[in-house]
């Protein structure tokens, strides 16, 4: 009978148990609350989510399984709450000191690897963007030397949204500094990290939330946007989604046009021997030096559209066997290259250097030739000058500037504009900004302003108002920002351009005056005049990092 009694009791017992899981709702956190995290150390932390009306949440932060305390003041292993009747729900964990790992449990979610630290939101255009990848031969033995677990970084998805600010995010990881990730490293700030890190040994947060291209007015909320009207009505344009996909559709058709009749006009495609084959007969073609670009216009006006290049060289006999890299420094705008018949890379844009790897056994001792089909998509189509143009194998290299066999294979009207939506007032705030709100920060690193140089004169005014509009977002009314002021840029004879980024240069320096806990990093002197992208990432990277130290 007390057999009995016992397996009757089990078995209520179990009931009860699956009853009390089964009703404990699903708690739903934004992406930025994940495994890996770095949280701002010595403020408050808003940890915040969803999960059904009336539920109670659980929270419980531990190292090793034990309580956590800073500051003086103890943390529970365990708070509570209850969700609103919206189902949102937030817990507040009291400053701590920076460490970890730690270990957070929200009701069912494990979340593992936080560190308290110190949080950067990196953010601005394509200088804040560009990757280490991009600037890993600058700097090659440095980054394979080094990998760091306590520097985190997560990329903010790009999106846009033209109607509300968004509350979260599209999937996204944290990521430690290692060899397998520092190359979707943000340079700057990689640079800015290391050295930051070095000094104060806590560990690093960054948010990389940028894009290349976008003007400053792009990241700045409506509100922040109400003392300029224009912007408002041109971000009122596009809340319509069915019409954004229509110029999109239209976009596409009119690409689709202008490539297929480029490609059926193009005579070194459409000959019965294609002009990349390593038999064909260039004879006929002129010789241009492909770093003067007179190549690329009639005299007067550019042609668009395709030009074919031809060089032939010698390999010495001791490459044989041997993997080569092509380096074809920058080229305006696109390009496919081939070797001895062989296609080897292509590059869609302008921006990215041309470095492209051949394999062994494709180059041969002698006479081998190189074949570069350049397509102009609208202005000047060139070679960029003063920048690398060589084959290089091992210790030894065979420089590929001076004269070219060239040809235009199909001459075209300039391509088809693009819309870019992320260049447009407010949308990158209400999808990549405003879904950040909650999430703490010790300071912003904004490096942008190369597209709104043409409207430079209302710079200030417009970054001034961002800076107060991200301090209200963020809850932080004394938000340190860091503004990186512009590298050099522009040929020393283009002396209008020049003196448009240097007064753009002096609207920087102005925000930084008038605006409290806002600091210039001067950037002035590094630069390449004919690269909008600089190498020398390093350099800003580090000044950044110094200027934190002195004004934290």
């Amino acid at each position: 009978m007390n057999t009995k009694l016992n397996l009757h009791r089990y078995i209520v017992i179990i009931v009860l148990l699956f009853i009390a899981t089964a009703s404990w709702g699903e708690v739903k956190l934004p992406v930025i609350l994940s495994d890996g995290m770095v949280m701002q150390r010595e403020k408050p932390l808003k940890i915040w989510g969803t999960a059904e009306a009336n539920e109670t949440v659980v929270l419980s932060f531990s190292k090793n399984a034990a309580p956590t305390s800073s500051k003086g003041g103890k943390l529970k292993n365990k708070l509570s709450t209850v969700t609103n009747a919206d189902g949102t729900w937030e817990i507040i964990l009291p400053a701590l000191q920076a460490g970890g790992p730690y270990v957070m449990q929200i009701n069912d979610i494990t979340l593992n690897d936080i560190y308290i630290g110190d949080v950067f939101l990196c953010s601005g255009q394509s200088n804040m963007e560009l990757p280490v990848r991009r600037v890993a031969e600058a700097y090659e033995e440095e980054i394979k030397s080094y990998s760091n677990p306590l520097v985190r970084q997560i990329i903010i998805p790009k999106e846009f949204d033209f109607n509300a600010p968004q509350q979260d995010i599209k999937p996204a990881m944290w990521k430690e500094l290692n060899q397998e990730n520092v190359m979707s490293f943000s340079a700057v700030a990689y640079f800015f990290a290391k050295e930051l890190i070095n000094t104060t040994n806590v560990p690093v947060g960054l948010i990389n939330a940028s894009w290349g291209g976008t003007p400053v007015e792009a990241w700045m909320s409506e509100e922040a946007l109400q003392p300029f009207p224009l912007y408002l009505n041109d971000k009122r344009r596009y809340e319509d989604e069915n019409y954004r996909k229509q110029i999109k559709a239209v976009e596409g058709q009119n690409f689709a046009h202008w490539n297929a009749a480029l490609y059926a006009g193009d005579a070194g495609l459409q000959e019965s021997t294609p002009w990349f084959a390593t038999d064909y007969n260039d004879n006929d073609w002129e010789e241009v030096d492909i770093l003067n670009p007179d190549w690329g216009t009639n005299g007067y006006n550019a042609i668009n559209g395709s030009h074919w290049f031809r060089k032939d060289i010698n390999i010495p006999d001791n490459w044989n066997g041997k993997e080569a890299t092509l380096r074809l420094g920058c080229i305006v705008d696109a390009d496919s290259v081939y070797v001895n018949g062989v296609f080897v890379g292509t590059t869609g844009y302008r921006y990215p250097p041309r470095i492209y790897k051949v394999p062994a056994n494709l180059l041969k001792p002698g006479k081998n030739n190189i074949t570069v089909r350049l397509i102009s998509n609208g202005g000047r189509p060139e070679f960029v000058p003063e920048k690398p143009y060589k084959l290089i194998s091992g210790n030894e290299e065979i420089n590929l500037e001076g004269n070219w066999k060239h040809k235009v294979g199909a001459q075209m009207p300039s391509a088809p504009g693009m819309m870019f939506f992320c260049y447009k007032p407010v949308c990158l705030y209400n999808a990549m900004i405003a879904p950040l709100s909650n999430y703490a920060l010790d300071g912003v690193i904004w490096y942008q302003g190369e597209s709104n140089v043409s409207r430079r004169n209302e710079y200030s005014t417009l970054l001034s108002s961002m800076i107060a509009d991200w301090r209200t977002t963020f809850h932080d009314p004394t938000l340190p920002f860091y503004i990186v002021e512009l590298a050099d840029f522009l040929h020393k004879d283009d002396k209008g351009g020049r003196a448009a980024w240097a007064e753009m240069r002096e609207e920087q320096a102005k925000v930084a005056e008038i605006n409290e806990n806002t600091y210039l990093i001067k950037n002035s002197d590094t630069g390449e005049w004919n690269d909008i992208h600089p190498l020398d990432k390093k350099t800003p990277g580090q000044r950044i990092a110094s200027s934190v130290l002195q004004n934290q």
